[in-house]
């Protein structure tokens, strides 16, 4: 409220109202996106409670939308919102022109980094055994099986790396793993190795039990590709060292 400088709790609530009409009739469920969490305020010598929420990003989008555009920093939110949607309408034209070895080599990049981040996340909830923990999300995701059974249904040498042995689509499925148990791990506050454990199992079983419903083919059951992403790296490098060679001979 105070971010969009509205001065009166009156005004802002309608355009809250507003927003949660828009939630609604776009199929989201009001309370995952704006939960009442009503906070108790002192009133001269006495206490009560007033009208409050917690808001998730969708709900700031749509706040800003249906703002008073009049006012010119929500005016700049809409702006700012339709920038992202543009540019986020690039990056997917960007991906969909790529190959299904480009697509693994950038997905590649996104799982390397989200585990990055979940480890420090991870780590700050009290996990030691970083192996045990990632394997809690693996068989969650793949119906019990641990980075190990993966490795060997796939037919890995020893210590090969299973996620560069993944196709775009079951590269795709753990980076959603990844992404939302680091979010729930910092949403909830985990505590507890054995909690974070929990919490990342259960989120690689939901992904699993979304995917079915979604009539979606199982990661297990997707094709391993023909070439890990450590030979296709290793093929890039030595068609670039090649080509310079060549054009020095030229030059």
């Amino acid at each position: 409220m105070i971010a969009l400088n509205y001065v009166q709790w009156r005004r802002f609530s309608d355009v809250i109202y507003k927003s949660k009409i828009a939630c609604e009739n776009s199929n989201y469920n009001i309370c995952d996106h704006f939960a009442n969490v009503g906070k108790m305020v002192k009133t001269g010598d006495s206490k009560r409670i007033i009208e409050d929420y917690k808001l998730s990003r969708y709900a700031c989008y749509l706040i800003a939308q249906n703002g008073d555009s009049r006012k010119k920093v929500i005016a700049l939110a809409q702006t700012y919102f339709a920038i992202q949607t543009r540019k986020q309408e690039i990056l997917e034209s960007d991906y969909n022109s790529l190959n299904e070895d480009e697509k693994r080599l950038y997905q590649r990049s996104l799982t390397k980094k989200g585990n990055n981040s979940l480890n420090q996340t991870a780590k700050n909830a009290g996990v030691k055994n970083f192996d045990k923990f990632h394997n809690a999300g693996y068989k969650g995701l793949y119906n019990g099986e641990t980075a190990n059974d993966i490795a060997k249904r796939k037919g890995l040498r020893y210590r090969e790396d299973i996620l560069d042995n993944m196709g775009s689509e079951e590269l795709a499925d753990n980076i959603f793993r990844i992404v939302q148990t680091d979010a729930k791990l910092k949403r909830d506050n985990v505590k507890g190795e054995i909690n974070a454990n929990n919490t990342h199992y259960n989120m690689g079983k939901n992904i699993r039990e979304f995917i079915a419903r979604q009539g979606g083919t199982m990661p297990e059951d997707l094709p391993t590709p023909d070439k890990s992403l450590k030979e296709i790296e290793k093929n890039h490098k030595i068609h670039e060292n090649k080509l310079e060679v060549k054009l020095i001979k030229d030059n």
